[in-house]
């Protein structure tokens, strides 16, 4: 059996992991991001040719411990660390919700929510694009067999995950085949090309994490299939900004209108009032539409 390294890693409260996990998983028919009845969060990751596995539990408020099973996994720990915003200062974020009543009360309701990230650009990236322009749970569903299309099942615990497909897979792979998962022509090439970018290390996540968000934005949405909404997702999924928002979301205004009981909000006010906090917005959003579709187990 491989190795197992584990830890216990501090965090600072409010943290809830099962919050926290909920808004990276978006969905139950995740096949990469498993949430476990007993609230363990399970991922298979990829590092160098190499799957590993992570187990993540909430100990307390102030402590989670972190399970890596593989070769030399305790370098991971700082991914784990990075995907569950551990170390995020949401401090600021509550001091602008502070003036906007139902936006507080909705922040109180998720209290412990931190902004999850994916743990490569490449994932976020390939998120962004099949999430484009159609439903959640149609996106959800062409993503479940995007990853069992392109990846092979990993056993934890009778739990089955799946490492997120590799970017060289997806390089070499035929159109058709991305075709096959209910990809539509142009997610499929972009897509593709996307995959042989990185591939190549044409697109390579240090040179962005060097860029203001702005500039981002802009090199992000020179690559095909990307505009400005699927730039600002990545960069939120992706690299932890918190100062983007994704704009033109056909369920934003919907969503606002559910949470906040207004029958119109400002959102570019709101969206002035919330500063470099802005992207905390999204998930909560995010959490409140799944709190009222009766996902939220609490």
């Amino acid at each position: 059996s491989a190795s197992v390294f584990r830890t216990e890693v501090p965090v600072e409260r409010p943290f809830d992991l099962y919050l926290t996990t909920l808004a990276l998983q978006r969905l139950s028919t995740n096949a990469v991001d498993v949430l476990s009845g007993d609230g363990t969060y399970r991922r298979a990751l990829q590092d160098h040719q190499r799957t590993l596995l992570l187990r993540v539990r909430q100990l307390g408020p102030e402590k989670i411990a972190v399970e890596l099973a593989g070769t030399r996994s305790e370098r991971l720990v700082s991914v784990a660390q990075r995907m569950l915003g551990t170390d995020v200062d949401l401090r600021a974020w509550g001091r602008r919700v502070a003036a906007i009543p139902w936006l507080r009360d909705l922040s109180r309701l998720h209290r412990g929510l931190r902004p999850p990230r994916y743990p490569t650009l490449w994932e976020a990236v390939a998120h962004a694009i099949v999430f484009q322009q159609i439903s959640i749970h149609a996106a959800g569903a062409i993503m479940q067999r995007f990853v069992m299309r392109f990846s092979g099942p990993i056993e934890d615990e009778d739990i089955v995950l799946y490492p997120f497909p590799a970017v060289n897979i997806i390089a070499n792979a035929p159109l058709s085949s991305l075709r096959s998962v209910g990809l539509s022509a142009n997610k499929a090439h972009a897509l593709k090309q996307c995959a042989i970018a990185f591939a190549r290390e044409q697109v390579k996540e240090k040179s962005f994490a060097r860029l203001a968000s702005a500039e981002a934005i802009a090199a992000l949405s020179a690559l095909r299939g990307i505009g400005p909404w699927s730039a600002a997702v990545i960069l939120l999924r992706g690299l932890g900004r918190l100062d983007v928002f994704p704009l033109n979301d056909s369920g934003v205004a919907a969503s606002l209108k559910l949470l906040s009981g207004r029958t119109t909000v400002n959102l570019d006010r709101l969206l002035l009032q919330l500063g470099d906090q802005r992207g905390m917005l999204y998930f909560h959003l995010l959490l409140g539409r799944l709190a009222h579709a009766g996902k939220v187990e609490r």
